[in-house]
C-alpha cells in the first residue's frame, strides 16, 4: 500500500480536528509520529497505521459525536461520508480496546455488529502502542502515566475512568508486545 492513504487521512483529520478541536488535533500528530517509529516493523502495513493513527481520534469532531463513542462515530463518518477502507474503519472503531468502552456505554452489541475486531493482532497492538504512550500534547509517555493522565482528566467514576481502568491490563499487554517486537528487530 502507497503512502496515498496516509496522505489523505491526515487532510481528512486536518479538516475535523485541526481548528474545532486543536489539542485532539495535536495528540493525533503525535499518534501519526508513533507510528511512523513503527514502520519498519509493520512492512506493508506501515501506512495502515500511519492513516488510523491520524484518524483514531476523529470522532470526537463536534459535528461527528452523535453516540458519544468516538471510536465508533468516527468510523460511521469514515465508512458512510468517505467510503474508507475497511481495515481502516474497523482500526478506527476498535481502537485501545473501544469494546470495553462501548460496554459502558450500552453500545458494545453496535460496536461489535458494525465493525468487527480487525484481526491482525500486530496491527490493532501498533495502534494501541502508538495511542497510550502519547500525551494530549503529544509527547512521548509511558503507558502507565497516560492512563493515569486520562482517569485524572475524566475522573475515576466517570464512564471514561471506569473503562480505560479496566481496559488498562490490556492495553498495557499489547503496549509490552509491541515493545517486544521492536526489541527483536535487527538494528
Amino acid at each position: 500500500m502507497s503512502e496515498v492513504l496516509s496522505e489523505w487521512a491526515w487532510q481528512v483529520a486536518a479538516a475535523e480536528l485541526s481548528v474545532a478541536l486543536p489539542r485532539r488535533w495535536t495528540h493525533s500528530q503525535g499518534v501519526t509520529a508513533r507510528a511512523a517509529d513503527l514502520a519498519h516493523m509493520l512492512g506493508k502495513n506501515a501506512d495502515m497505521l500511519r492513516a488510523s493513527a491520524v484518524l483514531h481520534d476523529v470522532g470526537y469532531a463536534p459535528r461527528l459525536a452523535f453516540t458519544g463513542l468516538h471510536p465508533l462515530d468516527g468510523a460511521r463518518f469514515l465508512r458512510d461520508v468517505h467510503g474508507a477502507d475497511e481495515r481502516l474503519v474497523r482500526l478506527v472503531a476498535n481502537h485501545s480496546f473501544a469494546l470495553l468502552e462501548a460496554e459502558e456505554r450500552g453500545l458494545r452489541d453496535v460496536l461489535e455488529a458494525e465493525f468487527p475486531l480487525p484481526e491482525d493482532q500486530l496491527l490493532v497492538d501498533a495502534l494501541v502502542y502508538c495511542d497510550m504512550t502519547t500525551t494530549p500534547n503529544g509527547a512521548l509517555t509511558t503507558a502507565e502515566e497516560r492512563v493515569a493522565e486520562i482517569v485524572g482528566r475524566y475522573g475515576a467514576d466517570s464512564v471514561v475512568g471506569r473503562f480505560i481502568r479496566r481496559a488498562s491490563p490490556e492495553i498495557f499487554a499489547a503496549v509490552a508486545r509491541v515493545e517486544a517486537a521492536l526489541a527483536a528487530q535487527p538494528r
